[in-house]
């Protein structure tokens, strides 16, 4: 595995002997010049000045990833804040002129896929954070964000003006309304597949030319947020999880706020109820009865919010069943829990809730606890109401110690028998490797993505040890189920990419093609998604 490059005067990545490749750390240091550097920066400061410019020490460790896995890699020279399109064009033009990578971050709150920092050490982190204009059509139910609208803001922005409609919102709502749904972020509501939701995006190139999507390639067009499409080729999705362009302005469906809500809060007592629980539910989903986006959860779930693992054992490796058994009693759950909703007219929502109350009792919950809400009733501030929140990220505190935690989420038909396998395949190399398993299985309308936290402790030496090729073995183990993650963190993008092989990775080739047509100085977030430019093509990871 080659050694990522870092900045001039730190420390280099911590890499096993055998991993070493220190012509391939040159290369890298050889191409991000400190002289290139200190003259983007001296230009960046001019069209952004002093103030939106951050190259001092500190600034460098505040865009480091503060959950990764090893802390001397993905080091930034920098970063600089525009609040302005034109003076992205402009920051495009140096860092062209001088050959310095940009790495754009819409917030950088992405916590467990790496934050803010860059994939290429050395890169220069293109915050969007300022840029938080909103623009609101009521009639029509669409947005206009910009890369900094947090969904705390957005929600804060629909409520005053009475909340007519209603986001969806992930696990951690510090983030980018853009910025998640471009990374295919999920939520709780109907519209919890966010990038599903995108209709018209605008793009600074990496040549600084301006480009809008789908009708917004009509000037002045009142049609740019309710027509995917536009004419000829739709090119939204290749800026999803891509290193093609730098996106500024995102077109965002929302939901009208329904007449009523109705549902079950539900939790069932064994393993191996998973299978069944999936397979009654994806018929519901796939016939439209359940629109939402459902996720079953593990009996984890609750315990590393409200409490730490210090209250449970002081015993190392995964936790016993005795101590799973205690952690359920306390917190009154089964070994998986599922939310359902139910959304819009009140009729129909009753005739829906029949249907899926008879689903759910068939396969014997150990329990089952209605839920209803009328508009005009105050409303329930969780997820399931499009409400912001953030408690989830208190899992980072469960071991203790500098806490924090990395996904690992394939991809898996909607099966039973395929997410029982699946369980219990992850759930042994959990043992296996001593850690606490924390699981979902999050449904789409064709699909589940088992979402995997692996919880760390960065002040425990022997812990951190085993998290790489933890998370590794899990890559090859889905891989030879023909499993592929949806996503993932910085250090194992080209691990992921790599995993999707189907001809010779003609895709990657075909991804390598448009890079380098589009950004042939490779200055545009070289490897994100496992996309290098020619530039830096020996960087791949091997």
């Amino acid at each position: 595995m080659a050694a990522r490059a870092h900045l001039p005067g730190h420390a280099g990545p911590r890499v096993r002997d055998d991993e070493r490749d220190e012509e391939s750390e040159k290369r890298t240091m050889t191409a991000i010049s400190s002289s290139a550097i200190a003259s983007a920066r001296r230009a960046f400061e001019d069209i952004l000045g002093p103030t939106n410019v951050f190259f001092d020490e500190l600034d460098q460790q505040s865009y480091q990833d503060k959950f990764a896995v090893d802390d001397e890699r993905h080091h930034p020279a920098g970063a600089i804040a525009p609040s302005t399109v034109a003076q992205i064009q402009e920051i495009v033009q140096i860092a062209r002129r001088y050959k310095v990578p940009l790495w754009p971050i819409s917030r950088g709150k992405n916590l467990g896929y790496g934050g803010s920092a860059p994939l290429l050490a050395g890169s220069v982190i293109l915050d969007l954070s300022r840029m938080q204009k909103i623009e609101y059509d009521e009639h029509n139910g669409t947005v206009l964000v910009e890369p900094g609208v947090s969904f705390y803001d957005l929600y804060d922005f629909l409520k005053s003006r009475g909340l007519k409609h209603w986001l969806s919102v992930p696990g951690n709502s510090w983030g980018s309304v853009m910025g998640n749904a471009l990374d295919r972020g999920v939520g709780y509501t109907p519209y919890g597949e966010h990038t599903a939701r995108i209709c018209g995006l605008e793009v600074v190139m990496p040549d600084g030319m301006l480009v809008r999507t789908g009708m917004g390639a009509l000037d002045g067009s009142p049609t740019w947020q309710l027509y995917r499409y536009g004419f000829g080729p739709s090119w939204d999705q290749m800026f999803a999880q891509s290193n093609f362009g730098i996106v500024t302005k995102m077109g965002l469906w929302l939901m009208p706020e329904p007449e009523s809500l109705m549902g079950m809060d539900l939790e069932f007592d064994k393993p191996e109820d998973l299978g069944p629980l999936i397979d009654a539910i994806a018929p519901l989903r796939r016939e439209g009865v359940l629109q939402q986006s459902p996720t079953i959860g593990n009996w984890l779930r609750a315990a590393n919010i409200f409490t730490t693992r210090g209250e449970w054992t002081d015993k190392p490796g995964a936790l016993s069943d005795e101590v799973i058994t205690a952690i359920r009693k306390k917190f009154n759950v089964g070994w998986w829990g599922v939310s359902l909703r139910l959304y819009g007219r009140e009729s129909i929502n009753k005739a829906a809730y029949a249907v899926l109350e008879e689903a759910m009792t068939r396969i014997k919950p150990m329990s089952l606890k209605p839920a209803k809400w009328r508009r005009g009733e105050p409303l329930e501030a969780t997820g399931w109401t499009g409400t912001p929140l953030t408690f989830p990220m208190q899992n980072a505190n469960w071991y203790g110690g500098r806490g924090g935690h990395i996904g690992f989420s394939p991809v898996l038909p909607q099966s039973g028998a395929a997410a029982m396998a699946q369980f219990k395949r992850t759930y042994d190399r959990y043992k296996e490797y001593g850690m606490d398993y924390q699981a979902s299985f999050a449904f789409g309308e064709r699909h589940l993505i088992n979402v995997n936290a692996v919880l760390l402790n960065k002040d425990d030496p022997e812990m951190m040890a085993k998290v790489d090729p933890f998370l590794r073995q899990l890559i090859k183990d889905a891989r030879e189920q023909g499993y592929g993650e949806y996503r993932t963190h910085l250090d194992y993008m080209d691990a992921v990419e790599n995993t999707y092989d189907f001809n010779d990775h003609a895709l990657r080739r075909l991804n390598e093609r448009v890079k380098d047509a589009l950004d042939p100085d490779g200055i545009l977030a070289p490897g994100k998604s496992g996309i290098w430019p020619r530039r830096y093509a020996k960087e791949r990871e091997a």
